[in-house]
């Protein structure tokens, strides 16, 4: 007669358990999914200020890979009375103004000429590919909102300071061969293409670093959850 009163009291005790285990599973469902909410509502809500920032600096990036290449393509930078010093060509003027141009750099009778310029055409055309690429990363990271959007966003902004630092040396060895040939009014259009084309990627490294330094760190977070 008293066993049934134990049986029925170990029963209470098991059904009161087992509820308190599944009102626990659900407050923490619910905890993740506010948890999960709130960092998409703070990764979704962009200010207008950031998205024009983040569109001017891909923006920045295409216009200087564009100067970049017409540069790097048409090559000749520099005029010097009747000389005509390239990345791909020598040229000399004749009276006629007509331009007769040949591969062959040793004409220019500069030391160490044709080997500078092959290490100028390397770095400058280099440059413009790994700009491509960081461009390609930067417009990724913001058509594809998945958890490494932050790092694609850090590693095309590495590649563009790359390349800036690659067409900067370039340049400066250019300047360094012919020194004493410049002149200020000697300088290309293609040349201050490539000018440019080098600010510009500095501006757009800049402030992509600076712009993954201000974002949170949603993907991270997203992906602990």
């Amino acid at each position: 007669m008293k066993a049934a009163p134990l049986l029925q009291t170990n029963g209470g005790t098991h059904d009161h358990n087992a509820a308190a285990k599944v009102k626990m599973f659900f407050n923490k469902q619910n905890e993740y999914l506010l948890k999960v909410q709130g960092l998409l509502c703070r990764k979704t809500g962009r200010s207008m200020l950031d998205v024009f920032v983040r569109s001017l600096t891909i923006l920045c990036m295409a216009i200087a890979i564009v100067l970049s290449s017409i540069s790097v393509c048409d090559g000749h930078w520099l005029f010097a009375d009747t000389k005509i010093f390239g990345l791909w060509h020598f040229c000399t003027l004749q009276l006629d103004h007509k331009a007769e141009c040949t591969t062959e750099i040793s004409v220019a009778e500069v030391n160490g000429l044709y080997t500078g310029l092959v290490f100028i055409r390397i770095t400058t055309t280099l440059a413009v590919v790994l700009a491509i690429f960081g461009l390609e990363m930067l417009i990724t990271s913001q058509l594809c909102q998945d958890p490494n959007a932050r790092r694609k966003w850090a590693f095309g902004s590495g590649l563009t300071l790359l390349s800036f630092s690659m067409t900067s040396l370039g340049m400066l060895t250019f300047v360094i061969l012919l020194r004493d040939f410049i002149t200020f009014t000697g300088f290309s259009l293609t040349f201050w293409c490539e000018f440019i084309a080098t600010f510009l990627f500095f501006l757009s490294s800049i402030s992509g670093l600076q712009i993954y330094s201000m974002m949170p760190v949603v993907e991270d977070s997203l992906a602990s959850v």
